[in-house]
């Protein structure tokens, strides 16, 4: 993958026309196992924003909304940016929902989160973007998402989440996350949700590796292995949501309900001691 990359963009991946060199990149080994269809209407990005999606006809509109508000930010001072959806697998209403509502799709059928927001990744970069901004579908930005990752000019800026709505998990759930979670400048924590990194460093660590889940954190520990400035900031502001039905096997879904597990066996420790 970084040899690929780094050819690609030596060749003048931000200054050619891209459809040739994405072409030539979709048709590499890399992503010969997968089926790929681009549904694309996209001149040349500075700003990217990638949201892979399989299956969130349910999610998807208030995310791409709140996104589309945050690429309209008045202190991008009308940067062009675009929009990438990365249809994954889909069967449902998020391919048609995603397009009315102007964003630029790519598809693929992996069930492969890595290889979903590599593959976003590639077409903002051969569209010549210099940032690329990842959220997820379930997940809606703040109207300075995009602005804030840009003013604390950083290689790569990790955010927080906050949970919309709790659910069915409720009070307990609630406050266990706001007693351990550090939602605070210099925090620690990598979330595929709220993540921004610039085209040079994302080039420089080779890219999104194809994991099935911890593909965020894998793309984050080499970007500081490749000497990447990375902002540890909770001012970039992003909403998820609890669900239970979660896609990413190890993601932030998978987390609540193994706490919510590990929960309930102490409470029936706690009653059986």
């Amino acid at each position: 993958m970084k040899d690929l990359i780094s050819a690609a963009r030596m060749t003048g991946f931000a200054y050619t026309p891209w459809w040739p060199l994405l072409t030539g990149l979709l048709k590499s080994n890399i992503y010969a196992d997968l089926e790929i269809h681009i549904d694309v209407h996209i001149g040349i990005a500075l700003i990217a924003v990638i949201v892979p999606a399989h299956n969130e006809e349910d999610h998807i509109a208030a995310c791409l909304a709140s996104v589309g508000v945050a690429t309209r930010c008045p202190y991008l001072h009308g940067e062009q940016t675009v929009v990438i959806v990365v249809l994954d697998d889909c069967d449902d209403a998020t391919p048609g929902t995603a397009r009315r509502m102007g964003a630029t799709t790519i598809s693929l059928s992996s069930r492969n989160v890595g290889a979903a927001r590599a593959l976003g990744a590639e077409l903002a970069l051969a569209a010549g973007a210099r940032w690329l901004a990842f959220t997820d579908a379930d997940t809606q930005v703040a109207p300075d998402w995009i602005s804030t990752q840009l003013a604390l000019s950083s290689d790569a800026v990790c955010g927080t989440v906050a949970v919309s709505d709790w659910g069915t998990y409720g009070k307990p759930m609630r406050q266990h996350y706001e007693k351990t979670y550090h939602d605070v400048d210099g925090h620690g924590h990598i979330h595929g949700a709220n993540l921004g990194v610039s085209a040079k460093a994302y080039v420089r660590a080779g890219g999104f590796q194809f994991l099935d889940r911890s593909e965020d954190v894998a793309l984050v520990n080499t970007l500081q292995a490749t000497g990447a400035i990375i902002s540890w900031s909770a001012a970039p502001r992003v909403v998820t949501s609890s669900r239970r039905n979660y896609r990413a096997p190890g993601g932030f879904g998978e987390t609540l309900a193994r706490v919510e597990q590990q929960s309930s066996q102490r409470r029936l420790n706690k009653a059986n001691a």
